[in-house]
């Protein structure tokens, strides 16, 4: 599978270095992530961010290893912290390679010396493997690690007065256990020796800059010894909350081997050959994952902080598991999703990966018909399609007699939704930042597609579906006349009532006017359509993605940066979001005829994401950009839809490789 490489020139300075971070996932929600120089920017960095299967939440147990290789009086420290007003060590400067191909493998030059170092998980499985290849052509050299551990919820800090250990530990094996309950094992080839000191103030520059808690001491038990050789030594570590005490170099080099090929099964399995989508396909592995709480499979929304959320997987899903043919995986989560059913609502999420689920949200509801549809596109799985109909039937029903949250038909065949329940849902201090109560357009976009969608798989059930189609009707006749908007050409975003029951209809200029043209089923004369597409390209595109308002709005926000408050302030209101060019490419080329022109465009817009690849997070899409000039990256450095439809789009729309 297509790799990643970053020279020397990519992290020379600190600055550089932080700018670009990793991430592996295990396949349970756990991860290793750092930046490429080994800083830790984040509390979500660590080694083994561990998803336990007893625990709310995932939880950082093994912060980093830092390496030194000592000669005479010369002592060269790979590691890269930051403390209070310095960076030290700054090993980055003996760093040469960062390569992800498929995982992360470092290549120091320090002197004579030439260090390799290899990260990995095994998968469904709380276990961080570390491979050394260390080429000495010195004689008396000394290696030292240092494992700093730690046991806390990802999201906080830890300081060591709250915080103690106890450690069992023999020759090669260490088990550490802490006072707050949890344990893991370190296992080596090196020799261990007890050392136990704190580490204090660590920083947090990310942290620092999103205005959150950005200090935190580490616990070092001891450290990893032994002399190189000349030539090339052979080392390992592994970090684990399973039993490892008889794991050897031999069967941790296995273990290695056995991931990889996992991974190029992976692309071998999807059938796609083309490099740029190789290399968003790697990249949708680590969000699909097994929830502890069902067992079913699931899609985690981002890393570093967010669980599985309703509405992110469905929206995710086309692109994650079907265009990669991982059609199990794809029934499995449908599946998850669809038992925790209440009211005709799919959850919005399950809090702390895991807890009970939460199911405020319109429009979660809509998307699993939605991605039922594409699945059944791709699979024409009927014997599945029966098994959830109660699910689908479920939906329809609760949405057009009125369900939680103030969903409901109204009388003109519309959905309203009371505040905060769209995808568009930040708050502060509980107070909507864009405030969406009402009827919303896309939602009656999607409304309208669930509709038809059902219709057609009760007619293939052999059910009764006429009442589905008056419905469709009844929507389709009120649609255009209650949002199009023949002052701007292109929809209302959301018509609401004041207290005195006037209506009141958004004329701001947002992106989700998009999904009334790119669904599979719309309702709109071809004109309306191509007028939306080239109001959304004149206001919202850029090279990243759709902005969430227009610039020309007083409510702009074209930076992405700050506390939380001022995030929150711009999250929706400006910034930009790759996922919606998903959507706006399938838009531009159904209005545009499928020309060959469309088709170079839309290529060349997902292709641009090429070089971001190679920047923020490496191999994969973040979760927003600024909407103003450079279109800076922003939130999670992996958000489960920004590589979903950007995969998608490539090779449905661009591609052509579609059911």
């Amino acid at each position: 599978m297509s790799g990643i490489r970053l020279g020397a020139d990519s992290f020379s300075t600190y600055e550089e270095g932080i700018s670009k971070e990793w991430i592996i996932g295990n396949g349970l929600g756990g991860y290793a992530s750092s930046t490429v120089i080994g800083a830790g920017t984040r509390t979500y960095h660590g080694l083994l961010v561990a998803a336990p299967e007893n625990s709310p939440g995932r939880v950082l147990l093994l912060s980093s290893l830092d390496e030194e290789i000592s000669v005479n009086e010369e002592v060269y420290r790979l590691a890269t912290h930051k403390y209070p007003g310095i960076v030290s060590p700054t090993g980055f400067n003996y760093l040469s390679k960062f390569i992800l191909a498929p995982f992360p493998l470092w290549v120091y030059q320090p002197d004579v010396f030439t260090v390799k170092k290899k990260v990995f998980m095994v998968h469904n499985n709380n276990t961080t493997c570390i491979i050394y290849d260390i080429k000495s052509r010195k004689e008396g050299a000394l290696l030292r690690i240092f494992p700093m551990v730690n046991s806390r919820d990802f999201h906080s800090t830890t300081r060591s007065g709250y915080l103690s250990f106890y450690q069992e530990a023999d020759s090669t094996r260490l088990k550490l256990e802490s006072s707050n309950g949890f344990s893991f094992s370190l296992l080596s080839n090196l020799q261990y020796h007890r050392d136990p000191t704190w580490y204090y103030n660590f920083e947090h520059d990310a942290e620092k800059e999103r205005g959150l808690a950005f200090q935190e001491d580490n616990f070092n038990p001891g450290y990893f010894e032994s002399k190189l050789k000349l030539g090339t030594s052979h080392f390992f570590i592994v970090a684990s909350t399973e039993d490892i005490s008889s794991l050897t170099l031999e069967q941790v080099e296995e273990l290695y081997t056995r991931e990889v090929y996992r991974q190029n099964l992976l692309a071998f399995n999807s059938r796609l050959t083309e490099p740029f989508a190789l290399k968003l396909l790697r990249a949708t592995d680590s969000f699909i994952v097994k929830n502890p709480a069902t067992g079913k499979k699931s899609v985690i929304a981002g890393y570093h902080w967010f669980a599985d959320w309703g509405r992110d997987t469905m929206i995710s899903l086309p692109g994650l598991l079907l265009v990669s043919h991982r059609f199990d995986e794809a029934r499995s989560t449908l599946k998850n999703f669809a038992r925790h059913c209440r009211r005709g609502l799919i959850p919005n999420n399950f809090p702390s990966f895991g807890g009970e689920p939460a199911y405020n949200t319109v429009d979660a509801s809509l998307w699993f018909i939605h991605a039922l549809g594409r699945y059944f596109a791709y699979t024409k799985d009927l014997l599945f399609l029966s098994s959830v109909w109660d699910t689908v039937e479920s939906i329809i029903d609760n949405y057009s007699k009125g369900t939680d949250f103030g969903i409901g038909m109204d009388s003109d065949y519309l959905i309203r939704q009371g505040p905060q329940l769209t995808w568009m849902d930040a708050k502060i201090e509980g107070k909507p930042v864009t405030p969406r109560a009402g009827k919303a357009c896309e939602i009656n976009a999607l409304w309208y597609n669930a509709l038809k969608t059902a219709s057609r798989f009760g007619s293939l059930l052999g059910k009764e579906t006429a009442s589905y189609e008056t419905l469709a009707a009844g929507v389709a006749s009120n649609f255009e006349d209650v949002f199009w908007n023949p002052e701007t050409n292109c929809l209302y975003d959301i018509v609401s009532e004041d207290e005195a029951g006037n209506q009141i209809k958004d004329p701001s200029i947002r992106p989700n006017q998009i999904f009334a043209v790119a669904l599979p089923y719309t309702m709109l004369s071809s004109e309306k359509e191509k007028a939306i597409v080239d109001s959304v390209e004149k206001d919202l595109l850029t090279p990243f993605g759709l902005r969430t308002l227009s610039m020309d709005n007083p409510s702009y926000i074209g930076r992405y940066q700050g506390g939380p408050e001022l995030r929150d302030l711009a999250y929706h209101n400006g910034t930009v979001w790759p996922w919606l060019l998903g959507p706006y490419v399938k838009a531009y080329r159904k209005v545009h005829n499928y020309s060959k022109e469309s088709l170079e465009d839309m290529r060349s817009l997902l292709r641009g994401f090429d070089m971001h690849l190679e920047t923020a997070g490496i191999g994969t899409i973040s979760e927003v950009f600024d909407g103003d000039f450079p279109y800076s990256p922003g939130g999670c450095i992996a958000q489960a839809w920004s590589v979903a439809e950007i995969l998608r789009a490539y090779v449905e729309d661009v591609l052509g490789i579609k059911p």
